[in-house]
C-alpha cells in the first residue's frame, strides 16, 4: 500500500480481518470464560503455557481472547499458531518468560496473527515481544510497542522469518551494557521478509538489523520523525542478498548516528551482497533537519545494485566506507 506514495498514512493497529487464521471463539472457551482456547479441541485454558503444553509436539492454533494478558509462554516443540480472536484487542503486557520475551519460540514453527506486545522489559535490556531461538516464524497484523525490542531472533540458517502488515513503535534502547537493542534484530537466519509494515518513533538502536543470508524489505515505511537517539533504518551488518524496494524513509532530527539510512556489512563481510537490489525507495529528511547523509553506505566492494530511488536534498546515493 505504500509503494509510490509520497506521504503514506500510518498502518492501522492490526484491526483488519485475518482471513482463514481468525476462527470463531470455541464453545468450550465461551462457556468457561478462559482467555486461551486450543481451536482444534475446543478446550480452554487459564494460562497460555498450559495451552502451549497441550499442543506439545503436534500442530495447533491457540485463540487469544480480547483484553490485557499479563502472561507469557515458551514453545519448545511443535507447530503453533497464536491468533487473536479480535485483531488488535489481545495485548500481552509487561511479562517476559525466561527473562527474554512474551513468546519464547524454539519449536518447529510458529505463527502470530493480530496480537499486540507491549511494555516488555528485562534486566539485560533485550526484552522482546517475540524471542525466536529456532524454527520458522510468520507474523501478520501485529503491533509491537514500548518495549526494549520488538522481535529478537537467534541463529537458524535453515529457517525463515516472514513479517507482514505489522507495526513497530517506540522500540529499541542503547541503555544496556551489552550494546543496543533494536526494533527488529535477526541473527544468522536463512531468510527474512518484511512487507507492508511500519517502523516509527524508535528509542535507540536500528529500526531493522538483520544478519540473515537473504532479505526482502518491501512496501514498508520507516518514520524516524519522532525517534530519539536512533541509528540506521536498515542495518545489514554482515552483508546480505535480496531486495529492498518501494519503501518510504524519513530520517528525524534526534539521531545517535545520522550518517546513513541503509548499511551493508559495517561489521565485516559474512555474506556476499552482490545480489542485493535497492530500488524504488523514497528517502528524505524530516522538516528542520539540515545535515547530510548517505542513502546506502557500503563497507564492501560487492556490486550492490542501487537502482532508481527518490532521494531528498542532502542525501547522497551511496559511498564506500
Amino acid at each position: 500500500m505504500l509503494a509510490g506514495m509520497k506521504n503514506p498514512a500510518t498502518l492501522p493497529l492490526a484491526v483488519a480481518a485475518l482471513g482463514a487464521l481468525i476462527l470463531p471463539m470455541g464453545i468450550a472457551a465461551a462457556q468457561q470464560g478462559t482467555p486461551y482456547v486450543v481451536v482444534e479441541t475446543g478446550q480452554g485454558y487459564a494460562r497460555l503455557q498450559d495451552a502451549v503444553n497441550a499442543i506439545g509436539d503436534g500442530m495447533g492454533t491457540i485463540q487469544v481472547a480480547p483484553g490485557r494478558h499479563s502472561d507469557c509462554a515458551v514453545q519448545g516443540a511443535g507447530d503453533i499458531a497464536y491468533v487473536a480472536a479480535t485483531p488488535g484487542q489481545a495485548v500481552f503486557d509487561n511479562v517476559a518468560c525466561e527473562g527474554k520475551g512474551a513468546l519464547v519460540l524454539r519449536g518447529r514453527s510458529a505463527k502470530v496473527a493480530g496480537l499486540v506486545f507491549a511494555n516488555i522489559r528485562v534486566p539485560d535490556f533485550n526484552g522482546s515481544g517475540i524471542r525466536l531461538e529456532k524454527g520458522n516464524l510468520t507474523v501478520s497484523q501485529s503491533w509491537f510497542r514500548d518495549s526494549q525490542q520488538g522481535i529478537l531472533a537467534g541463529i537458524d540458517t535453515a529457517s525463515s522469518i516472514t513479517i507482514d502488515k505489522s507495526t513497530f513503535t517506540r522500540l529499541g534502547t542503547c541503555e544496556g551494557p551489552g550494546g543496543c537493542a533494536h526494533s527488529i534484530y535477526i541473527g544468522d537466519y536463512g531468510s527474512l521478509s518484511v512487507t507492508r509494515s511500519r517502523f516509527e518513533a524508535g528509542r535507540g538502536g536500528h529500526y531493522l538489523k538483520s544478519r540473515s543470508r537473504r532479505i526482502a524489505v518491501l512496501n514498508s515505511s520507516f518514520d524516524d520523525t519522532a525517534g530519539r537517539g536512533t541509528n540506521y533504518m536498515i542495518d545489514l551488518p554482515g552483508g546480505s542478498s535480496g531486495r529492498i524496494a518501494n519503501n518510504w524513509f524519513v530520517q528525524g532530527p534526534n539521531k545517535e548516528n545520522h550518517s546513513a539510512f541503509i548499511t551493508v556489512a559495517p561489521e565485516g563481510k559474512q555474506y556476499s551482497s552482490a545480489g542485493l537490489v535497492i530500488d524504488g525507495n523514497d528517502a528524505r529528511f524530516a522538516p528542520g533537519v539540515n545535515w547530510e547523509s548517505t542513502f546506502v553506505a557500503n563497507w564492501t566492494d560487492d556490486a550492490v545494485q542501487i537502482g532508481t530511488n527518490r532521494l531528498g536534498p542532502g542525501i547522497k546515493r551511496t559511498d564506500r566506507r
